[in-house]
Formats: structure tokens, sequence, C-alpha cells
């Protein structure tokens, strides 16, 4: 359930664009957003900084796109939201000698000093990548294959998340005793 409220926003988001158009699109997607916070928020009773900032800026961008009438705002969206959030976790890792990733996650799961390292590297790199990928696809092709890049470019974090997954399994503590 968790993964299809995750989705249903991109999801409306692409079918208005295909029967309406960008601008009937990003209504939906602020819409869609809006209800998508509020039941991740009924069912964790709290919003990660992550979906705060998510929120504003599809309002922000949205909002922007709408009164302006010019869809380059929300096509250009991810990219800044990609972009902070590299410049956010390279900053407090190196700079500041924190790593936000094991303050955020640390209490769900424990791992070596070097694994939360390099899923913290990883991160910056997959986040510059994907701000990266979505200013090419804007400059470069048109408004329906970015929306076509938005629908099939979730497959960029699924396969982040699975590749994650499976580095980090063997590193996971196991709370039960040996047999």
């Amino acid at each position: 359930m968790k993964i299809l409220i995750d989705f249903f926003p991109i999801l409306l988001f692409v079918g208005a664009y295909k029967f309406y158009n960008i601008y009937v699109a990003t209504g939906v997607l602020m819409a869609a957003t809006v209800v998508q916070m509020a039941l991740i928020y009924l069912i964790d009773r709290r919003l990660q900084t992550m979906h705060k900032v998510t929120l504003v800026l599809i309002l922000l961008f949205g909002t922007l796109t709408l009164v302006l009438q010019d869809d380059r705002f929300i096509k250009w969206k991810p990219t800044v939201l990609y972009g902070a959030m590299a410049l956010a976790l390279a900053v407090a890792l190196w700079i500041l000698k924190k790593n936000y990733l094991k303050l955020l996650l640390g209490s769900q799961m424990e791992l070596p000093e070097g694994v939360w390292m390099r899923l913290n590297v990883a991160w910056v790199l997959y986040c510059a990548f994907m701000s990266a990928i979505n200013a090419y696809v804007v400059l470069n092709f048109s408004t329906e294959a970015w929306v076509e890049f938005k629908l099939w470019g979730y497959a960029f974090p699924l396969v982040f998340l699975v590749a994650q997954g499976i580095y980090i399994a063997p590193h996971l503590k196991n709370d039960e005793p040996a047999a």
C-alpha cells in the first residue's frame, strides 16, 4: 500500500497530461501530492523533512507554472529538488561532518560506520545524477518526452533502492539466536 501512495501522484500527473495538458496535469499533481502527504501523515503521524520539502517545491513550482502559464517551472522542480538533496547531504557529510542518513535511519537499523559513509556518498551521487538527468531531458526534449521520462524514469530510484538493500543486507545484525 505504501508504494501505491508513493507513486499515485506521478501516475495521476501522467494520466492528466495524456488526456488534457501540462497545466491540468500540474494542478492534478499539486492536489495529489497534498492528498499523498495527508495519507502519509495519517499513517505515520508525522511528515519527514523530505516530504515537507517535496510538498513545498511542488506547490511552489506548480503555482508558478499555472500562474505564469510556463511549463518550465514544473519541469525544473526535480532538478532543483535532487540538486538540493545532493548538496545538503554533501555539505553535511564533508563540511559539517554529520551523516544525515545515519541520523535519519540509525534508529531503524544498525550498520557499521563505513557502510553509513558509503551509503551517504551513494545518495549524494544518486541525487546529483537524478538532478543532472532531469536537466538533460528538460533541455533536450519536448514536454511530452519529459512526461514520459517522469513515468519511466521511476526505474532509476527503484534500481537504486534495490541495489542499496542488497548492499546493506549482509551488514544488518540478526537479532535471532543461532540454533
